[in-house]
């Protein structure tokens, strides 16, 4: 079943996967059969599996994304970061009124 996305801005998903990834799972299917009947050699199969997997969409999102996300940030991106130190002598006293304490009285 082939879903528009919405407003047609987002990109067009095939069951749980966007298209491209069900492209890249179908050529994987297809080299990974070729592995299996000529070299007995299931790894391909098993990749392609685990990607499959791994880009399964729900409310837009899937673990693919999410290890990407943290592999940029934990590995290749560089962090930054700022120390700086904000004093209060930023704030101008003078300009601060201080309040007096109003008691509220009951009764006479």
């Amino acid at each position: 079943m082939y879903m528009y996305p919405e407003n047609l801005k987002g990109k067009p998903t095939l069951w749980l996967w966007y298209l491209q990834d069900i492209g890249v799972i179908g050529i994987g299917a297809i080299i990974s059969v070729v592995f299996i009947s000529q070299a007995n050699f299931y790894i391909p199969l098993a990749m392609v599996g685990c990607y499959a997997f791994m880009t399964i969409r729900l409310q837009d999102t899937s673990i693919f994304d999410f290890l990407q996300y943290a592999c940029a940030f934990f590995i290749f991106q560089q962090q930054f970061y700022v120390w700086s130190y904000t004093s209060q002598k930023d704030i101008c006293q003078d300009t601060i009124k201080p309040q007096k304490n109003k008691v509220l009285r009951f009764g006479r």
